[in-house]
């Protein structure tokens, strides 16, 4: 029987800063116009967070069940390892989605944006053919479009616009910002896992690629972001704090390039997650100020 300390696991902490960061992004963006709201800032965050977790428990069952997760280099999964039956991983998915969407739901009815919901539906399909059903996409070397356009643009742009009901420049460049380091979260966990996924036909985009092209990848999703922020500045220069965060890019980047591996890559994958939230903060306190 899996323990509390397995399904946090489960959970997938590490990944957790993807949905926290564009809700911080796009918060700063709107109180960069005058119309920033802590409550629908917070509700935005519990739809976020209740997404991710539901996203990483629908992957643990749907490649536990593939049997893409019997051989792996990170953590053991509560479904591929046997710590927990499908049908509850399962289960766990769906009650967080259906938290999210009740978040969401109170979010759209204080903003009065109810045309969300049809995204918020979209979102939660998106979710779990990621990699569930016949064809699930994150198989194809599609997984970064996912993240990139719902844990980047619509995350971001969302929560701007049911805050200020308008989406400024700085929340448009914020959203590719955090949404390309989202997706740099993914291609370290994809490269990590190179080699058991083309044992199982998992052809990630990272597989596609190829172990060298894939580095170079995702040092450019790091370095692409720390640009963005420069732009940014233009109109709201304490954004220029973001680049505290350069040393720590670098140094991920310079452990990609020296070949870093299995379970060396965890680290980096903490370390990007946390790039991401910081990136997410300096460019809330930057917009904010």
């Amino acid at each position: 029987m899996a323990s509390f300390k397995d399904w946090m696991e489960g959970a997938r902490v590490r990944t957790l800063p993807a949905a926290i960061a564009p809700v911080l992004v796009g918060t700063g963006a709107a109180y960069q116009v005058g119309s920033g709201s802590v409550i629908r800032a917070l509700l935005a965050a519990g739809v976020a967070l209740a997404f991710q977790i539901g996203v990483n428990f629908a992957n643990d069952y749907s490649d536990g069940i593939r049997g893409t997760d019997d051989v792996r280099t990170g953590p053991p999964r509560l479904t591929g390892g046997g710590m927990a039956s499908p049908k509850t991983v399962k289960y766990a998915a769906f009650a967080s989605f259906a938290v999210g969407a009740l978040l969401g739901l109170i979010l759209v009815a204080l903003s009065g944006t109810w045309w969300l919901l049809l995204a918020g539906v979209v979102a939660i399909i998106a979710a779990w053919y990621y990699t569930g059903g016949d064809r699930p996409y994150g198989y194809m070397g599609l997984g970064e479009v996912f993240v990139f356009v719902f844990f980047g643009l619509f995350a971001t742009l969302g929560t701007t616009w049911t805050q200020a009901g308008e989406l400024p420049a700085s929340s448009w460049l914020g959203a590719v910002g955090v949404g390309l380091i989202a997706c740099a979260l993914l291609m370290v966990n994809n490269i990590r896992d190179i080699p058991t996924d083309s044992l199982v036909g998992k052809k990630t985009l990272a597989v596609r690629m190829g172990d060298v092209p894939a580095r170079y990848s995702f040092i450019a999703m790091l370095i692409i972001p720390m640009i963005l922020a420069i732009v940014i500045a233009i109109q709201s220069p304490w954004v220029l704090l973001s680049l505290i965060l350069l040393p720590a890019v670098l140094l991920q980047a310079r452990r990609l390039l020296a070949g870093a591996k299995g379970r060396d890559l965890i680290v980096v994958l903490r370390d990007t997650g946390l790039i991401e939230l910081g990136y997410g903060i300096t460019l809330l306190i930057g917009l904010t100020i």
